[in-house]
């Protein structure tokens, strides 16, 4: 039997972007070297809104790619065939600071694949991590620069995180089993 535990509902999602993009903006003094690029499906989505809350501090728009990262991952011989999504990056990323967006860090292997495949693109002069959830049990050392809020849970619990861009309500559920 699973019990599910709502640990972010949407006034506190809105919260943690808020301060992710105030701290984007803090580390990164020159607006026009910042892109942000969302790994499909759910930092894509976070993407455009720290876009939003971003063109409100700087008052200009950040550019928003969108990557999948599944051909990139290590662990392809072990899964079904991937459901791939579209990656767009209309813009250069070379000498560039990217920030990649993800909604939960969990091993660290989908971003090590997708600083991979964000190398076909180009080569930024730097790359920062945002996640809105960071659930420990890496497997890889990375460490995001920028977190919404720190979950620590059991390496079989799942995290769930909905958006209404995607039909749900926003709320990020930790589902115990």
């Amino acid at each position: 039997m699973s019990e599910s535990i709502i640990i972010l509902n949407a006034a506190a999602i809105q919260r943690a972007l808020t301060r992710i993009a105030h701290e984007i903006a803090e580390h990164n003094e020159n607006p026009e070297a910042i892109t942000l690029v969302g790994i499909q499906r759910g930092g894509v989505l976070l993407a455009q809104r720290l876009r939003a809350i971003l063109t409100g501090i700087w008052g200009n728009a950040v550019p928003v790619g969108s990557l999948d990262v599944s051909m990139h991952r290590d662990d392809l011989d072990h899964r079904v065939a991937p459901m791939v999504e579209p990656t767009l990056i209309p813009f250069d990323v070379t000498g560039k600071t990217v920030v990649i967006v993800d909604d939960v860090l969990f091993s660290g292997r989908t971003i090590r694949a997708a600083m991979d495949a964000l190398n076909d693109f180009g080569r930024p002069k730097r790359i920062q991590l945002a996640v809105l959830i960071d659930r420990g049990h890496r497997e890889l050392p990375i460490k995001a620069d920028f977190v919404g809020k720190n979950v620590p849970t059991a390496h079989a619990e799942i995290v769930h995180v909905t958006l209404t861009e995607d039909g749900g309500d926003d709320q990020v559920v930790l589902e115990k089993k």
